[in-house]
């Protein structure tokens, strides 16, 4: 089984930034071909923020497109997410993907997930 460790994560200031990772283990790589990002909210659905493929192309939701970048390094087998001018309204569980789906932007669409890391924003 695939396994996906979150690290960073934690209390930030509105305008700050953050930085997180994720590392694969216990995986082919035909299975983790494309990592990403999502966040969820108290009482809100899981979000879409940011996916990467094994070649390095990127996909970046609308919400966090200019503050946010996700870049992997695929010899440690990690995905990261730079965050910077973090806002308050960013404040949620992030989980780190993993998978080969058919829509990047649908939770469904990927076989592996990390536990979640919280982030924080104060204002």
């Amino acid at each position: 089984q695939v396994q996906l460790v979150e690290s960073g994560g934690g209390l930030a200031q509105a305008g700050g930034s953050q930085r997180l990772s994720c590392s694969a283990s216990g995986h082919s790589t035909d299975t983790t071909d494309t990592m990403g990002w999502f966040r969820q909210a108290p009482e809100k659905g899981r979000e879409f923020v940011a996916a990467i493929y094994w070649s390095g192309f990127t996909y970046v939701a609308d919400s966090v497109k200019g503050r946010f970048t996700i870049s992997r390094d695929n010899a440690k087998n990690t995905v990261y997410l730079q965050m910077n001018s973090l806002k308050p309204e960013d404040t949620a569980v992030y989980y780190c993907a993993a998978g080969s789906p058919t829509t990047v932007t649908r939770p469904g669409s990927y076989a592996y997930w990390g536990q979640g890391t919280q982030v924080t924003v104060s204002s």
